[in-house]
């Protein structure tokens, strides 16, 4: 399977191991101190091309940026252009200047931690860990394609993400902030249906359903480095959504001159843009509210999502049909975003509890059955034996 040779370098004797490849081309690596060091790895190089676990230290050589690329091809035909543009800025700003020229072989744990940990000083959680996801993903790639054995970057410790605060506005700070918007139609369809911006943004006029009192949601408009991009609502799963009977006279409005494949909101041409968050429409209108209500909360386009889910919640909707409004993919992801919504639930539980209690202990209190079957006895059945005041059929 292989040989060690002798060989003279100017600081000294040296050792060459020449082994045959898996592929049957000649492999071979020197600069061994001793005979017994070259040995040792001849037998380690043999044990791991027996067992088909042998990897090429040749094939180690290729370096993170040669792998990056085509990585990032493979996430560009996957995902869309909304998820990939910030993986794509983060390769370009983070990752490739720190790695791009390293070769996979040649990652040490130690240095991307060391790399991890001055990221998250600089940087907040969300970057870190897709800039570590990125670096991590591509090291396992090399892994697969068995030119390292094992992945450096795995069981680093990263930054905890903070999750921001969510605002929940009220019926009358929904009715202030409408009064005092451009585009009321606008603020209450989305604080009424939890429709994500681009969702809504993306309907069209046959989308709605006037007689059901629904709208259809199958597209999804996104604006990335400054051009639209349209596709399938998140998760690329379509649903329909419900909205309260007030809702329909601006929506009628909306339709109005429009043919069926036009766009619901704006002009039916052109999809209605975000607007900024420092001095547009949106913004301005929260700053009049502001001035109206001192109390009324800072928010975004998006807390109205938020906003519909607390007014389904407290008209008492379930957690499946808020689940089916938002789009999310199981009440348990419903349950999780919007835990604070269902604190009122725990005081329902130990109510309900109490009132199971008051039953039984009243039950205990009525007549005893002789027999399973006794139809004169209101009590629970007692074993025969047992003193009616000592047993409790609930233990």
């Amino acid at each position: 399977m292989g040989s060690v040779h002798p060989y003279k370098t100017k600081e000294g004797k040296r050792y060459l191991v020449r082994f045959k490849k898996p592929d049957g081309s000649q492999g071979n690596k020197r600069g061994f101190l001793t005979k017994f060091d070259a040995e040792e790895f001849l037998a380690t190089v043999t044990v791991s091309i027996s067992s088909s676990q042998f990897i090429d230290p040749v094939d180690g050589k290729i370096t993170i940026d040669e792998l990056g690329t085509t990585w990032l091809q493979d996430q560009a035909a996957v995902l869309k252009p909304s998820s990939y543009h910030p993986l794509q800025s983060v390769w370009r700003v983070h990752v490739q200047p720190r790695w791009g020229r390293v070769q996979i072989g040649a990652v040490r744990y130690s240095d991307v931690r060391s790399w991890v940990t001055t990221l998250a000083g600089k940087r907040g959680a969300t970057t870190v860990i897709r800039a570590y996801g990125i670096l991590s993903s591509i090291l396992d790639i090399a892994v697969r394609d068995r030119r390292i054995p094992e992945n450096p970057a795995r069981g680093i410790r990263l930054p905890k993400k903070r999750a921001k605060r969510r605002v929940y506005l009220t019926h009358t700070q929904v009715d202030l902030l409408a009064g005092q918007s451009l585009h009321p139609e606008v603020i209450y369809f989305l604080a009424y249906t939890g429709l994500r911006w681009g969702e809504a943004t993306g309907l069209r006029v046959r989308d709605v359903d006037i007689s059901r009192g629904r709208v259809q949601v199958q597209e999804n408009a996104v604006m990335v480095n400054g051009t639209i991009h349209t596709g399938t609502p998140k998760s690329h799963v379509t649903r329909s959504v419900p909205y309260p009977e007030f809702i329909e006279p601006m929506l009628h409005a909306k339709m109005i001159g429009k043919s069926h494949s036009d766009l619901l909101l704006g002009d039916g041409a052109s999809h209605m843009l975000l607007p900024n968050s420092q001095d547009g429409w949106f913004a301005g209108a929260v700053r009049r509210a502001g001035a109206i209500d001192p109390t009324f909360p800072h928010v975004t386009p998006h807390d109205l999502r938020h906003t519909a889910a607390s007014l389904a919640i407290s008209a008492g909707a379930n957690v499946k049909a808020v689940q089916r409004m938002l789009g999310h993919a199981s009440a348990a992801m419903t349950l999780d975003t919007y835990a604070d919504l269902f604190d009122d639930d725990l005081d329902l539980v130990a109510h309900a509890l109490s009132r199971a209690r008051d039953a039984r202990t009243v039950t205990l209190h009525e007549s005893p059955r002789t027999s399973p079957s006794d139809p004169h006895a209101t009590g629970p059945y007692i074993p025969p034996g047992i003193a009616p005041g000592s047993y409790n059929p609930a233990r």
